[in-house]
């Protein structure tokens, strides 16, 4: 019997179809990887022991400055042996926070440990119902990056500066102003060891800011 010419033709189109969009799937673009996102780890698992000697007089922690590349999320890193002014960003790696944020949550936890923080906005409160202001501790957030000092040796590099401030009815007055610097070594040369070298290097830069203001002036 023969084939009528039209369904012919359909066939042979409907097979061209079918073979054009098993060709199309295959050539379909792969979901976009998303980003893996790192902070500096959960902290002690179990509560800090309190120490026998009276708390230390309330600190009113500010918001912690940043300049406009710390802004973000992005992690960041610099090849020192090849051009250490240019600032590069890890492409499927970002932090959860902004760094500022995260290093102000681990310096808050360590300074309450010995006394009571306050925020900007219970600083505020403070000063309508008791009359009295708290010292505030002002931080910039100066280099925050995963420094490779060779293609096989790299550290977490943080800088801050730290102002003191005493709130006067005459106006802020600065009771000390220091440069704090740490850097660790990163277990990794990638972005995994760029986060454990950061997050080391910002435990020691908190932990010389607490002694620092914990000293008496």
């Amino acid at each position: 019997m023969k084939t009528h010419e039209p369904l012919k033709n359909a066939a042979v189109v409907g097979a061209l179809f079918a073979t054009l969009l098993v060709a199309g799937c295959g050539a379909l673009p792969d979901k976009p990887t998303r980003a893996t996102l790192y902070d500096f780890g959960p902290g002690p698992t179990t509560a800090p022991a309190r120490a026998a000697a009276p708390a230390l007089p309330p600190l009113a922690l500010a918001d912690i400055d940043a300049n406009t590349r710390l802004d973000g999320t992005q992690m960041l890193y610099r090849l020192g042996y090849a051009d250490a002014n240019e600032v590069r960003p890890y492409g499927q790696s970002r932090w959860s926070q902004a760094p500022a944020q995260l290093f102000r949550q681990r310096l808050r936890e360590a300074l309450a440990a010995t006394r009571p923080v306050l925020g900007p906005e219970e600083s505020a409160s403070m000063a309508r119902t008791e009359g009295r202001v708290p010292d505030t501790l002002r931080i910039t957030l100066e280099e925050f990056s995963h420094f490779f000092e060779s293609p096989s040796n790299s550290v977490g590099l943080v800088r801050v500066n730290v102002t003191l401030m005493c709130t006067a009815p005459g106006g802020d007055r600065v009771l000390a102003q220091r440069s704090f610097t740490a850097q660790k070594p990163a277990p990794s040369n990638d972005a995994p060891g760029g986060v454990k070298a950061l997050a080391a290097a910002s435990d020691a830069v908190v932990a010389d800011i607490v002694a620092w203001v914990s000293q008496p002036r």
